[in-house]
């Protein structure tokens, strides 16, 4: 499922850092250590600060005037609809075993080398760190989630992509399983990058989702991410981090009402971003915790 929480309250280590590892980032790919990924050609990005709907948890019916709408690589359609889709895939977490349906993606069907199953998230259980501790790893997954999941995106006419659970580098900080994620921020950079050049070359535009802590650098210049997916970004005050990487094309969904309100009253997010308020299941209308507003 999409976080529902953002990381960068965790503690505000970012400054130093991250241009520490921005730096030594863009110094492999200027020597060669990993390939810079190419941009490829015939994806587009969405319509800036058009009407949005984040439907992961199910589809059913666009609500009137939505134009981009964020649906389940598997389960979800676009037959109904002739809005701008953007596939959701939890390409660095698996998702949860279900008996009632064969996913690609649920842990007992990645490669098994790639599960840690000792680092299961902490809020949804069943998802477990996908290991990308190195280029053979990374390599493999980016191959795995191409040939399965980008490659039915591609088939079922979406014309963009969400990384969900980027990240998954943070996710046991504070504790005591810290130190058994055999990654970080830069490893997970690295991956990205990959994944984004695989959605390009199937002619998807690619979306960073969350993690507000990634530089504009790290975000545009190395991984190639088109736009950007945030969740709570005006609950932790993070939607200026995203519209100063990606302008006006940030999709904001908030799970407050109170969050909501305080977003759609600033001119300076309201007129510029896509910004709604969903139920934290992002259920369907005929459920009654069914929650649906656009600003």
């Amino acid at each position: 499922m999409g976080r529902t929480e953002s990381t960068s309250r965790r503690g505000d280590w970012r400054s130093a850092l991250a241009k520490a590892i921005t730096l030594v980032i863009t110094l492999l790919l200027l020597f060669g250590a990993f390939p810079m990924p190419a941009r490829g050609e015939g994806w587009t990005a969405p319509p800036a600060n058009a009407r949005f709907d984040y439907q992961i948890g199910g589809d059913y019916p666009l609500p009137r005037g939505v134009k981009v709408v964020s649906r389940d690589w598997f389960e979800g359609e676009l037959h109904d609809t002739p809005a701008y889709g953007i596939c959701y895939v939890n390409a660095f977490q698996t998702q949860p075993d279900d008996m009632t349906v064969d996913r690609p993606d649920e842990a007992s069907n990645w490669p098994p080398n790639l599960v840690l199953k000792n680092l299961g998230d902490p809020d949804w259980p069943g998802e477990y760190l996908i290991d990308i501790s190195d280029d053979a790893k990374r390599q493999q997954a980016a191959d795995y989630v191409d040939e399965t999941m980008l490659g039915v995106c591609e088939a079922k006419g979406f014309k963009g992509v969400e990384f969900d659970n980027l990240d998954s580098w943070t996710r046991f900080q504070g504790t005591g399983k810290a130190t058994d994620v055999p990654f970080g921020r830069s490893d997970a950079v690295i991956y990205a990058a990959l994944l984004v050049e695989r959605a390009h070359g199937r002619g998807l535009a690619a979306a960073q989702k969350n993690t507000a802590e990634l530089t504009k650098q790290e975000a545009r210049d190395i991984i190639g991410f088109d736009f950007a997916i945030a969740e709570e970004c005006g609950r932790y005050r993070e939607c200026g981090r995203y519209r100063a990487t990606y302008g006006n094309q940030v999709f904001v969904i908030e799970y407050r009402k109170q969050d909501f309100q305080r977003d759609c009253k600033k001119k300076t997010l309201r007129k510029k971003l896509s910004i709604v308020l969903r139920d934290r299941d992002v259920t369907a209308p005929n459920s009654k915790s069914y929650v649906y507003r656009a600003c």
